[in-house]
């Protein structure tokens, strides 16, 4: 499959001007989109794909969250269960535009671009669909084959890890609706450190407090699929600047040292 780079972005910056970009949410996710695409591409190289795979992973990273321009302008949110499957609503825009004018309500100023826009050939369609509507689902569909499902689990990873650099340059109180006090004396629950060194993303019904909250965006390392993706992860330099949080609490302070311990060794880093 072959795919002319300039002509995605050209084609994204034109479904994307469309909306408010002066609205940071727009920009948020307009940045993500090019750093995914990025991400995909670099996880492909690390498996050693060849060039038009890399490609096609990139251009998955660039389609992937389609959907949540158009979830922002009708709802005002990205919180899906408050508004509708963003990554749905994006493989809809791309594979279903043909029924989604009335759905979309966009008016006649707004691009409907479907996948041809992007894309010529549709040999990889089903591929391209698969990926971006499972991209946020919990795990995948089972019964997917080899490829599909290798696409499905790079695009994952990538969207995974550009969720570090987001919690690494947020502020905490910020991400996690808290105060810097309650940051420096919570603990870190007996549960979710059980979680941790399981080496299993840690599930939110368990968590009890704000530093447990940090601690499962720390654990999503356990759900990265690739080797590569883990060690892109921690190369980075987010997700040592999670691990680097700094707590009055004696116990937390001892959770992290062993939290620190316990990611380098699994991404295999000295």
């Amino acid at each position: 499959m072959k795919i002319d780079k300039n002509k995605v972005l050209d084609k994204f910056k034109y479904y994307t001007d469309a909306y408010d970009s002066s609205n940071i949410k727009v920009k948020l996710k307009i940045d993500h989109t090019y750093r995914v695409a990025g991400l995909c591409r670099k996880i492909a190289q690390s498996e050693n794909m060849s060039n038009e795979e890399q490609e096609l992973a990139w251009l998955l990273g660039m389609l992937h969250d389609i959907g949540r321009f158009e979830q922002l302008r009708r709802y005002n949110t990205f919180i899906d269960a408050d508004s509708v499957d963003h990554a749905e609503l994006g493989a809809d825009i791309l594979f279903k535009s043909h029924g989604m004018d009335e759905k979309m309500d966009t008016g006649s100023h707004m691009p409907k671009l479907e996948i041809r826009a992007y894309v010529e050939d549709s040999s990889e369609d089903y591929l391209i669909e698969t990926a971006i509507r499972q991209h946020s689902v919990y795990r995948i569909n089972s019964d997917l084959d080899r490829r599909t499902q290798m696409f499905c689990n790079i695009l994952r990873d990538a969207d995974k890890i550009d969720i570090f650099r987001v919690c690494a340059e947020t502020p905490m109180e910020d991400i996690y609706n808290t105060t810097r006090e309650e940051l420096n004396r919570a603990d870190v629950s007996d549960k979710v450190m059980e979680s941790f060194l399981e080496h299993h993303a840690t599930l939110r019904s368990i968590r009890r407090t704000v530093v447990d909250q940090l601690v499962g965006h720390i654990s999503l390392v356990y759900e990265l699929v690739f080797a590569g993706s883990r060690a892109i992860a921690y190369e980075q330099g987010y997700l040592e600047k999670l691990m680097s949080f700094e707590s009055e609490n004696e116990n937390t302070r001892a959770c992290f040292d062993i939290i620190r311990k316990e990611i380098k060794s699994y991404v295999n880093i000295s």
